[in-house]
């Protein structure tokens, strides 16, 4: 099971998703920006992999906003 990754993070006033070093958008709010992901993340989830979706905030820190799969928190060990 592969875990796929999409940040949220906010580029030049609107918001884009990055995946795989690629980035998608622009999306005029945050908001949309998230169920965008969320969608995406989803139909990946539906398919095998383990996925999440985090979102920076304004102090350059990310959140975890939905996770589908195995959760990698808290960290085994």
């Amino acid at each position: 099971m592969a875990q796929v990754v999409y940040y949220v993070v906010p580029h030049q006033g609107q918001w884009e998703i990055k995946i795989d070093g690629q980035h998608r958008g622009p999306y005029a709010t945050q908001f949309a920006a998230i169920r965008t992901a969320v969608d995406a993340a989803h139909e990946s989830g539906k398919r095998g992999d383990a996925c999440q979706v985090l979102v920076q905030g304004r102090d350059d820190k990310f959140r975890t906003e939905w996770t589908y799969g195995k959760d990698p928190y808290p960290p085994v060990g």
